[in-house]
């Protein structure tokens, strides 16, 4: 049983810190994905997907984690490590998403360039 409330406390604690990170970026990432796609309409399915992903990815890592079977796990090494676990993978989902994005910030920034310059 203590297994299984050392695993389900890393869950709870994967979604807070995702959920942090999430209310964080939704207002810088929504007024850039308003440039990017043009309409409040684009942007918003857009932040949501974001935002969908920046809680599923860390919660997936988290999932990939099994506690010790052997002796009484210690709560403070079994906890840090899922975390240690969800944070890689929040981590890595904010670097793609800033791949993307700056990606995205480049090719729109070439376009309006270019769209100056023929006028």
């Amino acid at each position: 049983m203590r297994t299984e409330l050392i695993f389900a406390a890393g869950l709870v604690m994967t979604v807070g810190s995702s959920l942090i990170v999430v209310i964080y970026l939704r207002g810088h990432l929504n007024r850039i994905l308003i440039d990017l796609c043009g309409t409040p309409e684009r942007a918003g399915f857009w932040t949501a997907f974001t935002n969908v992903t920046l809680l599923l990815i860390p919660v997936i890592f988290a999932l990939r984690y099994r506690p010790g079977a052997g002796s009484l796990p210690s709560l403070v090494f079994e906890l840090s490590e899922q975390l240690e676990n969800a944070l890689l993978g929040l981590a890595c989902a904010v670097i793609v998403l800033g791949f993307v994005l700056n990606k995205s910030i480049r090719r729109y920034e070439a376009a309006g360039l270019s769209a100056l310059t023929r006028k």
